[in-house]
């Protein structure tokens, strides 16, 4: 029978800082909504495990993403965040980049042979699309449609990229990043944490499934629920939950060994004002299941650092999906070691 992970890889400095390299630097990671990015000089700044990166939608039409880290003096070049970038310039000493991220000038420098504007581009990364969804990857050991895995047949059948994002949430936890994943990626706990979430849901057919590079989560709905009763989480670290008229997007990013960012987008396929209140409710009581979520998380990861937890054993039925993610990171950290030993 398996069980749980070792305490110490839920709060360990050093092995946080082995995932950062072996899970986040070498996997695509989805940031939401592409539209964010559509229009020529359209950026998008974000952290993704400490790392400063953004997308920006160059003058000539083309999508491309960098390190937030100006080639002078490391200072970041854009806040986090959405905006428009005519002039790509660093605040601290004006050094000025094209939208390709070569270097176009860095005034008052002084005369130095030895300095040639072509030597200091920005540090560049990779960014593709995939049915409406923006993703950015630093050192990707594959393409993106492989590490997507079964997911386009998974929701070969819903017009994602036919919603809108409408709105965003952020939330900060006090938890590692797979505390909250473990807890996400299993039904086992919504009778306990989430009461008015399993009146809405016939709890005893809850359905957990891994499959090739995510878990799908499915359950019959009873009448009052505005759920679609699917809910996937993807590797490494995102999810997507789809209802009736849209879905919802997030990014589970670490800031920290016992630190999470979840970041949210909500898309509907009607955004008229008619249906708004239906949508500000659909938001709301999303919003609050994150949130019960949270004083779990927090209070299991708390126990994890005590050093009272002795790893228990997980459910042949309801947490198959938490082996399954919990191998995928043990996988990956091997991998890192193994090319570190070469």
């Amino acid at each position: 029978m398996p069980r749980n992970l070792a305490p110490r890889y839920y709060v360990d400095p050093d092995l946080y800082r082995s995932e950062r390299e072996a899970i986040f630097a070498w996997h695509w990671q989805m940031l939401g909504p592409a539209a964010q990015v559509a229009e020529p000089g359209q950026y998008l700044a974000v952290e993704i495990a400490n790392w400063k990166l953004f997308v920006l939608r160059g003058q000539d039409g083309v999508l491309r993403g960098f390190h937030n880290v100006c080639r002078h003096r490391g200072a970041r070049l854009l806040e986090e965040g959405s905006g428009q970038c005519q002039t790509l310039r660093c605040p601290y000493h004006l050094w000025t980049y094209d939208h390709d991220g070569r270097l176009r000038t860095a005034p008052w420098f002084g005369d130095d042979p030895g300095f040639q504007l072509d030597d200091w581009p920005l540090q560049s990364i990779s960014v593709d699309t995939w049915r409406g969804l923006l993703f950015v990857a630093m050192a990707p050991e594959t393409s993106l449609i492989d590490q997507l895995g079964d997911l386009p047949e998974e929701v070969a059948e819903f017009p994602i990229e036919s919603f809108e994002a409408v709105a965003g949430e952020r939330f900060l936890m006090s938890a590692n990043w797979k505390t909250y994943t473990d807890n996400f990626v299993e039904g086992y706990h919504v009778p306990g944490i989430h009461p008015g979430f399993s009146k809405v849901i016939q709890f005893d057919k809850f359905e957990t499934v891994a499959r090739r590079g995510l878990v799908r989560m499915t359950a019959p709905q009873r009448s009052g629920s505005i759920y679609g009763g699917k809910w996937l989480w993807m590797w490494p670290s995102w999810t997507l939950s789809v209802f009736p008229g849209g879905m919802n997007t997030s990014r589970i990013n670490p800031t920290g060994a016992g630190e999470t960012e979840l970041v949210y987008h909500f898309y509907f396929a009607d955004r008229s004002e008619a249906t708004a209140p239906a949508r500000a409710q659909t938001i709301a009581t999303n919003c609050g299941i994150v949130r019960e979520d949270f004083g779990i998380c927090e209070h299991t990861q708390r126990n994890y650092a005590s050093g009272a937890y002795i790893p228990g054993p997980l459910s042949p039925r309801h947490e198959q999906s938490v082996a399954y993610f919990q191998g995928k990171v043990l996988e990956a950290l091997r991998r890192r070691e193994a090319k570190a030993a070469e």
